[in-house]
Parts: C-alpha cells; structure tokens; sequence
C-alpha cells in the first residue's frame, strides 16, 4: 500500500469501528439509562430497536445514492450527523429526546456504512489489497462490537452511560475535518431519478421484517403484531422484486441480484451474523442465568472472543487470496461449526468457562474467515459504478443477520425451557440451541460454497467452449 492508502485505510477502518461500537455500547448501560431519563421496563428496548429499525431500513437505499450523487459526500454528512445525533443523546433528558437521537444515529450508519465500504472496495483494485483492506474492515467491526460491550459497561460504571454517547463526538469530528482531503470521490453522473418505488418497497420492507423479527424475539413468534408486521415486510420485499423488473432506473439492477457471487456471497453472510450475534447472546445467558456472573465480567468474557475476530480478519484476507472466497467461507464455516458444537458439553461449574473462552475464540476466527469471505466474494466482480449498491446490499445482510438471530434463539431456548427456570433449564435450552446455531453455520456456508463452486464451473465449462 502507498502512504496515502494506508491514511485513506486508517480513516475508514476508524469510522467503521465506530459504528460497529455504536451497535452495543448501549446494551450493558440500558437499565442505568431507564432509570436516568424514566423508561418504562416494557419500553426499555426501543432504545435499541429504534437504532436497529433505521440502520437496517435505509441501508440499501443509502447505498444507491451514494453511487448515484457521491459516496464521499454521503460519508462525510453521515459522520457529521452521527457525531451530532450523539451529542443529543448524551444531553437528552427525556425518553423522547434519547430515542430521537438513537434513530438519527441509526440513519446516519445507514448512510456510513455502505457508502464508507464504497470508498474503500474502489480504493483498492480488486485482488490482495481490496481482500487484505475487507479483512482488516471485518476484524474491527467484529471487534468493535465486542468493544462495545466492554466500554459501555466500564463507562457507566465509571463515569455516566452519557459517555456511552459523547465518546463518539471528537472520533467523529477528526473523521469529518480529515475526509476531505484523504478521500477520492467516485461520484458518477445521475441521469436518472430515483427510483422512488423501489425505495419505498425496500425500505417499507425492510422496516417492516426488522420490527417484526425485533417483536417475535420479544413476545413470541405467533403474537399477531409480529406475524402481522412479518408479513407486510414479505410482501414489500416481493413488490419489490417486481417493481425493479419493470423499471428504466431500477434501484437495484435485477441482473444485480442474479449473481451468483451477490446471492450466495450475501446468503453466507446473513448466516455469519445471525449464527454469532446470537451465540453472544446464549453465552450471555449461560455466563449470567447459569454461571451467576455479573453484566460487566459477561462484557469481559467475551474480550477473548473480540481478540478472534481480529485473528481472523488478519487472516481472513490472505486466505481469500490463496485459496479463493469460496474455499474461506466454506473453511470458515467448518471452524465455527466446530467451535461452537463443543458448547453443548458446558454444565454448571464455573470450570466450565475455560471451554467457552476456547470455543468463542476459535468460533472467532472461523467466523471472521466466513464473513471475509462473503464481503470479498458479494463485492467481487461488480463495476466501481456499482459498489455502492453491492456494499449496500452487504450491509443490508449483515442488519438483517444481527437483527435475525437472536429472536431465532431465543424462542428455541423458550420452547426447551418451558417458563420460569432453574439454571439446569435455561442451560437444557442453551444447549439445544447452540446445537442448531452450529448446524445452521455449517449447512448453509456447505450450500454457498456449492452454489459458488458449480457458478465457476459453468464459466470455466463456457471459456472452454469458446
């Protein structure tokens, strides 16, 4: 890399690990924030949902139009609305307030990540700097959730769950003063309109699947709001499909979402995120439900399970390199698979936390290997033109993932629990759904490298022909 790569790489790598930290920070601190600003118990977790809700919904979207009028322009107000939807949440002194920032801090990641990872696949070509540029953008936005965890519950603990929002304000200044002059824009000459009905679909859509999966995880899965709001996302996102056959200046090309690498590249990645986030959250369980072991020494555990991620994003773009995108999401899936099925040996001691700290660290690395993977393999092959919109749609993945698994989880230790429960009942449900999280991380990363494997086949087969 040249010196100026390694600044522009700094700076996005930076901004990402902010927004990646953005996503937990506020977990640990949350019942220290309800009784700050006076939640109710039942309203508590909008504080999170609000977040998720426009992150997940606008990530698409935003990641169109910074291919269409400037992803360097996109970034830089990104950062500069999130820097200042966090001074209003620190400040805030109602729930209305907070939420409003959180929802602002949701909208401005929407429009940072993508465009951000725009920036950064057409600074690097395509080959062993883009790969090595993606693993090291894996490793700390993986980290930087575990960091999240961790910092939130040193700063409440120490200061004011305020800083779990300040701390982002002077990271988000420096970001803004230096893009200007370190940043390229690859801006591209929009001779269309928008593609209104198509953003309205997906983002209608979009919204919709997230607050449904979001309410099944907190009320069950048969509540009729969840099946209602589920369906209505289903529905959206099929109008969708057909809205952008149909029109001149689709939002997203339908020859886009054809692609092989795009489809299964994105199929792995959901996979990834839903099977990990989630594995957090049953280990979560354990460490507290079973184990009896405060949020704060949970947030700490699980610092062994950040340091993986980094070993693999560092590894993740060498393996892309060498061995292809399709051996390292199916060689990243096996590792994870068998980290995470060593878990349903763990009992009630506390001996048993030496195979969690093992298993989550190696987990880690494997999981980090599959989501380089997919990031390099879902980017691969699309026009400078496009890499909003392929980024986009990786990000877009990657919301519907963490928003996915956890709700999935839940009800399945739910339904082995069967109610209030000793902790040799939660570890019974525990158990069981690891069991499936480590089948589930195998099947589908098998299945894509399959479907990857018999696409490059078929174009081997026709430059044979020709």
């Amino acid at each position: 890399m040249t010196g100026r790569q390694k600044l522009v790489l700094t700076l996005l790598l930076g901004s990402q690990f902010m927004v990646a930290v953005d996503f937990s920070i506020l977990n640990v601190a949350l019942p220290a924030v309800g009784e700050g600003l006076g939640f109710s118990l039942a309203d508590l977790q909008w504080i999170a949902t609000s977040f998720a809700l426009a992150a997940a919904g606008f990530t698409l979207l935003f990641g169109r139009i910074a291919d269409l009028f400037g992803r360097k322009r996109l970034f830089i107000g990104g950062m500069a609305l999130l820097g200042l939807a966090s001074a209003l949440g620190g400040l805030a002194t109602s729930p209305g307030v907070l939420l409003t920032a959180r929802v602002l801090q949701g909208l401005a990641t929407a429009a940072v990540t993508p465009a951000g990872l725009a920036l950064l696949t057409t600074a690097f070509r395509e080959g062993p700097l883009r790969d090595r540029a993606l693993g090291l953008n894996g490793a700390l936005m993986s980290a930087g959730f575990t960091t999240g965890a961790v910092l939130g519950g040193l700063l409440t603990e120490l200061l004011s769950w305020r800083w779990a929002f300040f701390i982002n304000v002077p990271v988000a200044a420096v970001v803004v003063a230096l893009a200007p002059a370190l940043l390229t824009d690859s801006r591209i000459v929009c001779r269309h309109r928008l593609d209104l009905p198509g953003a309205v679909t997906v983002t209608g859509g979009l919204l919709a699947l997230v607050h449904g999966l979001t309410r099944a995880g907190e009320t069950g899965w048969t509540e009729p709001h969840a099946l209602a709001s589920l369906l209505a996302g289903g529905g959206l996102l099929v109008a969708f499909w057909f809205v952008e056959q149909r029109s001149p200046a689709p939002l997203v090309p339908v020859r886009i979402m054809r692609r092989r690498s795009v489809v299964w590249g994105n199929t792995a990645g959901l996979i990834a995120f839903a099977t990990e986030t989630s594995l957090v959250f049953l280990m979560t369980l354990y460490l507290q439900e079973v184990l009896g072991y405060s949020a704060l020494a949970t947030g700490l555990a699980f610092g062994v399970l950040g340091v993986g991620t980094v070993v693999g994003g560092l590894l993740g773009g060498r393996a892309v390199s060498r061995f292809g995108g399709r051996a390292t999401i199916l060689g990243g899936g096996v590792v994870q698979a068998a980290a995470t099925v060593s878990l349903v040996a763990l009992g009630t001691s506390s001996g048993w936390l030496y195979l969690l700290l093992a298993a989550t660290f190696v987990g880690g690395v494997g999981n980090m290997l599959l989501i380089v993977g997919f990031m390099v393999t879902a980017t691969s092959g699309v026009a400078d033109s496009e890499q909003g919109l392929a980024t986009g749609l990786a990000t877009m993945t990657q919301q519907v993932g963490i928003t996915l698994g956890i709700p999935v989880m839940s009800a399945i230790v739910a339904a082995r629990t069967g109610g209030p429960a000793d902790p040799r009942g939660v570890l019974s449900g525990v158990s069981v759904a690891v069991a499936v999280n480590s089948a589930l991380v195998l099947g589908v990363s098998a299945l894509a490298a399959h479907r990857l494997g018999e696409g490059a086949r078929g174009r081997s087969a026709a430059h044979s022909v020709v």
